[in-house]
């Protein structure tokens, strides 16, 4: 279901080249907000553009290194010029390549280049994306920043040290923004994302792995794009304008439970004691 509830708003979603950041455009865009496209491809980010504008929305593409201070500076200059606002920033860009995965390890075998890498694009990018652009909400006296963490930053895994520290940080600046500028009309949320790949990820992921995350998952199925995207726009329109400073967590359920809970249910089932 879509409305016209961001019918007037300008919104910016970095990492918007593909994947969850795509989604996330397509859906602000069906609820009538502007877009910024915004992606270190450019290429990337001109095909989710002229996809957007195919479908009549309004929408322009900028190549942009988040990690950059003049790119980001350029960015939203950029945008304002051509919209004359800024009122949405989802923060979305994060390096999680397969590379960086390969390097980004355990504490002990951590390659200290990933570690820079995804401390610079994650946490840095989101930063200076918000310094940038608050400035400009705060000409309308509103304005909604959305901070895309993860549950790796919540909780201990065995590899992506940087990923996960850089993530944990993120569930601290949606804090920050609510409290600094609150009073003037800005919100600031983050969204724990779960696993919800796309279709064309499920396919490079073991189904061994896919398996044990579905049986670790309080839902029947792993998360889609799309739902992540749905609590995006609620964060990004007034729907939620008594909402800030905080984390929504939208994963199945996955970071709610004990650790024990599926082998507890397979003994249960196994020993007939309840439907558990």
């Amino acid at each position: 279901m879509t409305t016209q509830k961001l019918a007037d708003r300008v919104a910016i979603v970095t990492g918007a080249g593909g994947g969850l950041g795509a989604e996330c455009a397509r859906v602000l865009a069906s609820h009538g907000a502007r877009l910024a496209i915004v992606d270190i491809n450019e290429e990337a980010a001109l095909s989710v553009a002229e996809e957007l504008k195919r479908a009549g929305h309004e929408a322009i593409a900028i190549q942009t290194d988040v990690s950059s201070e003049s790119d980001v500076k350029a960015m939203i200059e950029r945008v304002e010029e051509s919209f004359g606002q800024i009122d949405i920033l989802h923060n979305n860009a994060a390096v999680l390549s397969v590379e960086q995965r390969k390097l980004d390890r355990d504490i002990c075998n951590l390659d200290m280049a990933a570690w820079d890498r995804a401390i610079a694009v994650n946490l840095r990018g989101a930063v200076l994306c918000s310094k940038y652009a608050i400035p400009v909400m705060l000409k309308r006296g509103r304005g909604s920043v959305i901070f895309a963490t993860s549950g790796l930053g919540a909780q201990g895994d065995l590899s992506l040290t940087g990923y996960a520290s850089s993530k944990a940080a993120l569930n601290m600046l949606p804090k920050l923004v609510a409290a600094q500028y609150g009073k003037l009309g800005i919100r600031g949320n983050a969204v724990q994302i779960g696993l919800a790949p796309s279709e064309n990820a499920h396919s490079s992921m073991p189904t061994e792995l896919l398996d044990i995350l579905r049986d670790n998952h309080l839902t029947p199925e792993l998360g889609t794009p799309r739902q992540i995207a749905d609590v995006v726009a609620f964060l990004a329109s007034d729907e939620s304008s008594f909402v800030t400073g905080t984390t929504v967590v939208a994963d199945g359920g996955f970071g709610s439970h004990t650790p024990s809970l599926v082998a507890m249910r397979e003994f249960f089932a196994k020993s007939g004691g309840g439907s558990m």
